[in-house]
């Protein structure tokens, strides 16, 4: 007979918080996702074009994008640098 050991399932709750600031034509955001083992941030920002009409609502949506894109970038290095200093030694 075969007994199966059953992993415990583990939950995670991982915080982002995005605080945007319209200055003009700028919308600025500051993110910040804290996973709790790590804490990754960014500051980006989103310049109206003149040609185009001032919706705020864009800019929010542009600079947010901007910086759920760096935090994925810096997630993804933060995964690779965790996995390579994972990796068991080759050396005899």
């Amino acid at each position: 007979m075969t007994t199966h050991t059953r992993t415990p399932m583990r939950t995670k709750r991982w915080t982002l918080r995005l605080d945007l600031f319209e200055e003009g034509d700028t919308t600025k955001v500051h993110a910040v996702l804290d996973t709790g083992d790590t804490r990754l941030e960014t500051r980006t920002d989103a310049r109206r074009n003149p040609h185009d009409p001032p919706v705020p609502e864009i800019g929010d949506e542009y600079a947010a994008a901007r910086a759920l894109i760096d935090l994925g970038h810096q997630l993804l290095r933060a995964g690779r640098t965790d996995s390579a200093a994972n990796e068991p030694s080759t050396t005899t």
